[in-house]
């Protein structure tokens, strides 16, 4: 197929989508701009076949008409019957694409005069070409629309899994992906970000801010932190969400944390001397745990490490969950007691 270069007529062009870049257009990009936005017009694949074959009857120099018969035309595009054909330019003549200048006979062919006048009848395809700014926007917002869709949807994508780490039964998430099995909008797509984004808030995540400590400017007020840290840190100690559960109830459930200790656990110092040195073999590290004590105290940092082992698979991973429970936003919604009681029942029920 020979690549034409055709000059382009601003006439007829939608003036509000802007100007083509250049003053001439190959044929074949203004082909792939009406392939590619082929939905648009209520085309198939059969009717862009079709086009392609007329096009490239054309012949530099030679205008903007094909000339060859229906038979030709059937052959180069792969054998298609004459009614086919038919449908297909008119299908173009209503959209406006392909304008009929039928002789006398029906024949297509050129005549000259002496002069240098010039009369074609044949299929002219210069309303095609005429388009060419209106279907290259269109096809271009396509494509750009096309490439935001999947933009927007692998962003949903990492946010689930990112769920799916914290909270694997998290009901939003098998939500989430029956949704994503359509094909959606652009508006769609923006939709459900937006709803993946106020649970992803909802929940823990990995990047919660820690809180920054202003350091006291002499001496007594370093006491008065001090002093003030430590009632903070009984009161931490003493939450309601320990202070029901008792050592013996969390050491009898947690079965897998105390299959490690080569003593026999009978306290809260055991335990959580026992969860210290359990953290650091989950990927968490010393320090994280240390924090984790400052912020919601010794008990309730040795349950979440005596709970989460005994989760086992059900955590993906031990340091973010961690970290989630005890330093992110969910702190405050981690009861140890709560859990304890839910996989006891759980035990008798599958019991």
């Amino acid at each position: 197929m020979a690549f034409t270069k055709l000059s382009i007529d601003a006439a007829g062009a939608d003036t509000t989508r802007g100007p083509v870049p250049t003053s001439e257009t190959d044929v074949w990009t203004i082909f792939r701009a009406l392939r590619d936005a082929r939905s648009v017009f209520g085309l198939r694949p059969g009717h862009i076949q079709t086009l392609q074959a007329m096009l490239s009857f054309l012949k530099p120099g030679h205008g903007e008409t094909v000339f060859a018969s229906n038979d030709s035309i059937c052959k180069r595009v792969g054998g298609i019957d004459e009614r086919t054909l038919r449908r297909h330019i008119n299908r173009f003549v209503e959209l406006g694409f392909i304008k009929r200048n039928d002789s006398s006979n029906r024949k297509r062919y050129r005549v000259r005069s002496s002069g240098g006048a010039c009369i074609s009848y044949g299929l002219s395809l210069a309303p095609l070409l005429q388009r060419a700014s209106e279907l290259i926007t269109i096809a271009q917002e396509m494509e750009n629309n096309r490439r935001d869709r999947i933009f927007v949807r692998k962003q949903i994508l990492t946010k689930l899994a990112h769920l799916e780490e914290h909270e694997p039964c998290n009901a939003f998430i098998d939500h989430a992906r029956r949704v994503l099995r359509r094909k959606l909008s652009l508006p769609e797509y923006h939709a459900l970000l937006a709803d993946t984004n106020a649970v992803c808030q909802s929940l823990s995540t990995l990047h919660d801010t820690a809180e920054t400590i202003e350091l006291p400017a002499n001496d007594g007020q370093t006491v008065r932190h001090q002093s003030k840290s430590e009632e903070e840190r009984k009161d931490l100690d003493s939450n309601p969400s320990t202070e029901n559960l008792k050592p013996d109830l969390l050491i009898s459930f947690c079965d897998q944390a105390t299959s490690f200790s080569t003593k026999r656990l009978r306290d809260w110092l055991d335990i959580e001397n026992h969860a210290r040195t359990l953290a650091p073999m989950m990927g968490i590290h010393p320090e994280t745990y240390e924090k984790a004590k400052n912020s919601v105290g010794a008990q309730k940092a040795a349950c979440a490490i005596f709970i989460m082992l005994q989760l086992g698979k059900r955590i993906r991973d031990f340091g973010a969950y961690f970290h989630s429970i005890t330093l992110g936003k969910r702190r405050e919604q981690f009861d140890p007691l709560a859990l304890v009681m839910r996989m006891s029942d759980t035990n008798k029920r599958i019991g």
